[in-house]
């Protein structure tokens, strides 16, 4: 009996993973019609640009800050280069946007997302833990970005 997981188990688990989180919910651990780009659908750009509570910020930085998570750990992977971030400039200068803004932060965002399924669709090999540790840190970042997206809509929309 091998004590391995098989590379293609993993790759489709992941796979099965992020899509329930930004696509498709398929009952892994959200419900029905809150993955990440269904609960996009529903917020307007006047929503997206309202900061939700005293000190956090606006719905659509939420959005730009996941893409650029998505962005650096794309290049990391590709590069192998450990550059530092500035992680708290989303947060310091995102805030209004246009409708047509909202769009792109959208739009960037699903760009983002598809880049990192071909990078784990061309990985044939899961050869080290932070490799492993970086594709389900993908899942949880993002997942917990939902849910501060989605709690901040019941204050929005209550």
């Amino acid at each position: 009996m091998s004590t391995q997981i098989q590379p293609d188990h993993f790759t489709n688990a992941l796979y099965a993973l992020l899509d329930e989180t930004f696509d498709n919910v398929h009952g892994f651990y959200l419900d029905k019609g809150t993955s990440l780009f269904e609960t996009l659908a529903t917020i307007s750009a006047a929503e997206a640009s309202t900061p939700v509570g005293g000190k956090c910020a606006t719905l659509a930085a939420q959005v730009k800050h996941v893409t650029f998570y998505l962005d650096v750990l794309e290049k990391v992977v590709r590069t192998q280069q450990f550059e530092r971030q500035d992680w708290g400039k989303i947060w310091r200068e995102t805030n209004a946007v246009t409708p047509a803004e909202w769009d792109a932060l959208k739009a960037a965002l699903r760009e983002s997302y598809d880049r990192i399924k071909a990078l784990i669709g061309a990985t044939t090999e899961w050869s080290s833990e932070q490799q492993i540790g970086g594709a389900i840190a993908t899942i949880v970042h993002t997942a917990y970005h939902l849910g501060e997206i989605r709690q901040a809509l019941c204050t929005l929309k209550p």
